[in-house]
């Protein structure tokens, strides 16, 4: 089945192909309605300016319209976001603690995860049909959901107007890369947006933990210089990975290994 999976030939003769045929064929699936319903889902809302404006810089109305529908970037994701940034701040103002520092490489990670995958993006399913590749949108995505991020964590640097703040940029960019490139490797090794959260939250603990274990508490561990080469090396590595577990080798052996 592994070797043969589409010649009709080998079908003819093998028991096995003929099960996995009937079985499929008992389950009476309309593709031309589920794909319809699909394809309305995600056309259903009009093109904005924004739409527009991605379709020009992108060159393609398909992948701006699976740009703009990025669970990471609408709208209400984008806003809860800012307000968890702008308590950050606050808690900033008051205890002295960086939480900039401590939440922009979480919410990043978590975005990031989200990006793109089976179950939690309705465009998921259409964006198969498109004629660029899925690397080409994961990648168009992962840009415009980092950039976001980063974005929104030097504007809450910039607030909380400490005399280490300008300091601390570094100080959470690198970790949030080295987060958003592993939630999104795990993401996608595991075919699953919880398990890049999960993974993407858990490092980071490890992370900070092991710097606060050095002395000086959570301020003192969030304060250190970042060794740029460990970070750099990391986030290499799991681009890496989500290159290789956007791959059509492995996509194609993992559709046959399911069945």
């Amino acid at each position: 089945m592994r070797d043969y999976p589409d010649d009709p030939a080998h079908v003819a003769v093998c028991a096995d192909c003929q099960l996995r045929a009937g079985a499929l064929g008992a389950w009476d699936v309309d593709l031309d309605r589920v794909w319809a319903g699909v394809a309305a889902e995600v056309w259903s809302t009009p093109v904005g300016p924004l739409e527009r404006l991605a379709g020009r810089i992108l060159g393609s109305p398909g992948l701006a319209r699976a740009l703009v529908t990025t669970p990471a970037l609408v709208l209400s994701w984008v806003v809860a976001s800012a307000l968890v940034l702008a308590v950050g701040v606050l808690a900033t103002w008051g205890t002295g603690t960086p939480w900039v520092t401590l939440l922009a490489p979480a919410l990043a990670g978590i975005g990031l995860a989200y990006a793109y995958g089976p179950g939690i993006d309705p465009a998921f399913e259409l964006a198969q049909t498109l004629a660029v590749s899925d690397r080409l949108v994961l990648l168009t995505r992962a840009l415009a959901v980092f950039g976001l991020n980063a974005g929104l964590g030097l504007v809450a640097t910039l607030l909380t107007a400490n005399a280490v703040a300008t300091g601390l940029t570094l100080g959470w960019l690198l970790p949030m890369a080295l987060v958003a490139a592993l939630a999104l490797a795990a993401a996608t090794l595991a075919r699953s947006a919880n398990v890049g959260v999960a993974a993407g939250l858990l490092i980071w603990l490890a992370i900070v933990l092991a710097r606060a274990n050095d002395g000086g508490g959570l301020a003192a561990a969030l304060a250190q210089p970042v060794p740029p080469l460990p970070y750099l090396l990391g986030t290499l590595l799991a681009l890496g990975a989500t290159f290789w577990a956007t791959s059509g080798q492995r996509e194609r052996g993992l559709l046959w290994r399911q069945n």
